[in-house]
C-alpha cells in the first residue's frame, strides 16, 4: 500500500484550495450590479448602430407575464426575472441622432434604462398610450419581433402582434416591419465589458470538467457515466452557477464490436460503467452573468502500466485540432454561414478528413442567433439562419468532429470537439484557449510516490 506522508497530504489541500479559489463567483447582488452597468453599456454604445444597420429608427418589444419574448429578457434589469403584467419597451432613435430614446409603457420603470412612460390614471388604456407615443415621434420604420428564421426574433404572440395593428393608426401600417435583423444584432454582439469576462466565464467551465474528468470523481470499474453527469448538474449548483443543458458523458471504448462511433446525436447513450482503456466524452455548458459557454472534450482512463495516453489517440485528436483550424481560417466578416461551411468542407476533404462541422453562435443563449455554420444532421446549406453573415465582435461554439481510424482498435474513433470563441472581425479568438491534449486519468500531478 502506498504511504501518504504529512507533506504530501498538505499539497493535496493546497492544491484542492487553489482549486477551489479559481471558482470566484460573484454574489447574487454582485452579479445584478453587472448586468445592470452591461445592460446600459450595450443600450449606450451598440444598440444606435444596430438600428441604423437594420434601418430601423423604432424598435417596440411587447410581452406578457410568464410569456416571455427572448429579447425582452436581455432588457431586464438584474433584479427581474420576467416581464411584469403587460410590458411594452420603445426604442426610438430620432433622426441624425447618435442616442436611442428608451421607454416602458408600463407601471413600472423597468430597471434604470426604460423609464416609465404610461400614466394609467390618465389614460388607462395601455394599448392607446403605446399608439400614443408612436404617433407622437412619427418613425419611418416600427420593428416588431417577427421571424421566419430565428425563434428568438420571434417573440411577439399573435394576440399582441393583432392588438398592437388593431390599435395602430391605418397610416402606420405600412412602416411595421420584422425586427429579426435588429433583434439578432442585438442578441449576437458582445461588448468589450463582456468579453473581458467571457473568457473568466469559459475557465469556470473548464476547471468543472476537468474536476469531473479525474480521479477525485471517477473510480474505473464503479463510476457510471450517469454517475458522472449528475455530479455536475449538482456541483454547478454548490458554486451557485446555472446550466442550460443536462451534461452528457459518453464513452468510446477499444470494442471493435461496439458502435459507438455510428450513434446518431438525437440519442443518447446508456450509462456505462467507466473502465480502464476508455475514452470519455462530455459536453458541458453553464450560464452566468447571463451568458453561456457550451464546452465539449474528451479524456482517457489510463489502463494499468499506461502513463500517458497512447500515442494513436494523441495522434486521432491532433486531426480535431486540424479541423477546428481549418473552420476558423475560413471566418471572414461578410460570408455567410453557409459560405463558411462549403469552404470549410472543400479544404478538409483536399486533406482526407473526415468528419462533420456543426458550429453555432454563442451568447444570451447557448444555441444562439447569427449565422448557422453546418448542421450535424445536414452538412449542406441551412436555409435562412445558414444565409446570414457573419460580423465582427460575435461568440461562437467552435462545434466539429473528426473521424479518425485507429488501427490499434480496428474502428473509427470520433473526436467530438467544441470550444467557446470570439470573431473580433479578423480573426478567431477561443475564450480560455482550447483542449490541446487528451487528459489522463489519473493526473501525473496526482500521482503518489512509494
Amino acid at each position: 500500500m502506498k504511504k501518504i506522508t504529512l507533506f504530501t497530504l498538505c499539497l493535496i489541500c493546497l492544491s484542492g484550495l487553489a482549486f477551489a479559489q479559481k471558482h470566484d463567483v460573484l454574489t447574487q447582488r454582485q452579479q445584478a450590479t453587472v448586468v445592470d452597468q452591461w445592460l446600459n453599456e450595450r443600450i449606450e454604445n451598440i444598440l444606435p448602430e444596430l438600428m441604423d444597420r437594420a434601418d430601423i429608427d423604432m424598435w417596440v418589444v411587447i410581452s406578457r407575464e410568464y410569456n416571455e419574448d427572448p429579447v425582452i429578457r436581455t432588457f431586464l434589469p438584474g433584479t427581474w426575472h420576467a416581464a411584469r403584467r403587460r410590458t411594452m419597451l420603445v426604442m426610438y432613435k430620432a433622426p441624425n441622432s447618435t442616442e436611442v430614446e428608451t421607454l416602458a409603457v408600463a407601471r413600472y420603470d423597468v430597471g434604470k434604462a426604460f423609464k416609465k412612460a404610461w400614466e394609467p390614471e390618465t389614460q388607462p388604456d395601455q394599448w392607446k398610450a403605446l399608439i400614443d407615443l408612436i404617433v407622437e415621434r412619427n418613425p419611418s420604420k416600427i420593428g416588431l419581433n417577427i421571424s421566419d428564421n430565428y425563434g428568438h426574433a420571434d417573440g411577439l404572440n399573435v394576440t399582441e402582434y393583432n392588438s398592437f395593428m388593431k390599435y395602430l393608426p391605418d397610416g402606420f401600417h405600412d412602416r411595421v416591419s420584422s425586427a429579426e435583423k435588429l433583434a439578432v444584432g442585438w442578441l449576437e454582439t458582445r461588448t468589450p465589458s463582456e468579453m473581458a469576462t467571457y473568457r473568466h466565464i469559459q475557465s469556470l467551465a473548464n476547471s468543472i470538467i476537468q474536476e469531473g474528468l479525474s480521479e477525485a470523481v471517477i473510480t474505473p470499474g464503479v463510476t457510471t457515466t450517469e454517475d458522472v453527469q449528475w455530479w455536475y448538474r449538482e456541483r454547478i449548483k454548490e458554486l451557485k452557477l446555472d446550466t442550460w443543458f443536462h451534461p452528457t458523458v459518453d464513452i468510446q471504448r477499444p470494442d471493435a464490436s461496439s458502435k459507438e462511433h455510428l450513434r446518431s446525436f438525437a440519442v443518447n447513450a446508456d450509462s456505462q460503467v467507466i473502465m480502464p482503456g476508455d475514452m470519455l466524452h462530455i459536453d458541458f455548458g453553464i450560464t452566468y452573468l447571463r451568458l453561456n459557454t457550451d464546452t465539449q472534450q474528451l479524456a482517457y482512463v489510463l489502463k494499468p502500466g499506461e502513463n500517458e495516453v497512447p500515442k494513436y489517440l494523441v495522434d486521432a485528436f491532433k486531426v480535431g485540432n486540424r479541423l477546428q483550424d481549418i473552420l476558423t481560417s475560413q471566418f471572414k466578416t461578410g460570408r455567410t454561414g453557409n459560405e463558411i461551411l462549403r469552404e470549410t468542407r472543400r479544404i478538409m476533404e483536399s486533406e482526407g478528413i473526415n468528419g462533420s462541422i456543426y458550429s453555432h453562435p454563442l451568447g444570451t443563449h447557448g444555441h444562439a442567433s447569427g449565422p448557422t455554420i453546418g448542421m450535424w444532421d445536414n452538412q449542406g446549406d441551412t436555409p435562412g439562419a445558414g444565409d446570414y453573415p457573419l460580423y465582427p465582435n460575435t461568440a461562437y461554439a467552435i462545434e466539429l468532429n473528426a473521424v479518425v481510424f485507429v488501427q490499434e482498435w480496428n474502428k473509427d474513433v470520433r473526436i467530438m470537439l467544441e470550444e467557446g470563441a470570439f470573431y473580433d472581425g479578423e480573426k478567431v479568438i477561443y475564450f480560455n484557449g482550447r483542449q490541446s491534449e487528451i487528459m489522463p486519468i489519473p493526473r501525473k500531478q496526482f500521482y503518489l510516490k512509494n
